[in-house]
């Protein structure tokens, strides 16, 4: 201990000042998942979007709109987590899968969907839940989800989410209240 303290200088000892290279710390990988997409470099590249099978129906205007494959259709007010096959909601809303989507209603409003794995048809509906979840059934004058459309030309960044009136589904109860009166 009869020896003075000194600073080492690494510059004049000969080390580098840099991490030796056989050794990596550890660093957090990127979350997002191999092959998903950021949806704007997919506008800038020409890449076309894919809505899943899954949800597809006919009779929309500008093409085919895609619905949750439901016998009823979901009620946009409604969690998702009640779906009975619950394989459906892991599957991806769209090919190629993105990170995120912006979900535009009639009216104005707009959601969007994100997953840095990919947006899965459960994002899609999580996120119109939660814009929708407060709000009774009465309060909505087109509660059920009827699909959705990617329209490019419009936006190559979000889909349009259709609603209908009615579930679609047919009801066996009649819902006419006969007459007990003698009006006729």
């Amino acid at each position: 201990m009869s020896e003075p303290l000194t600073k080492v200088d690494s510059a004049v000892q000969g080390l580098s000042s840099s991490p030796p290279k056989g050794k990596i710390g550890h660093r957090r990988q990127s979350s997002s998942a191999e092959g998903v997409r950021n949806i704007n470099d997919l506008e800038k590249e020409g890449v076309e979007l894919q809505i899943a099978k899954e949800t597809q129906k006919t009779g929309c205007p500008n093409g085919p709109p895609l619905t949750l494959p439901a016998p009823p259709v979901r009620k946009i007010n409604t969690s998702p987590s009640t779906v009975e096959e619950r394989e459906i909601l892991k599957k991806m809303l769209t090919t190629p899968p993105v990170k995120k989507i912006d979900l535009h209603f009639p009216l104005g409003l707009e959601v969007t969907a994100r997953n840095l794995k990919g947006v899965t048809i459960k994002d899609a509906m999580d996120a119109i839940h939660k814009a929708f979840k407060k709000r009774a059934d009465d309060e909505l004058d087109q509660p059920y989800l009827a699909g959705f459309e990617w329209d490019k030309e419009e936006s190559w960044t979000r889909l349009i989410v259709h609603l209908q009136r009615d579930s679609g589904v047919s009801q066996t109860k009649s819902s006419k209240k006969k007459n007990k009166g003698g009006d006729e």
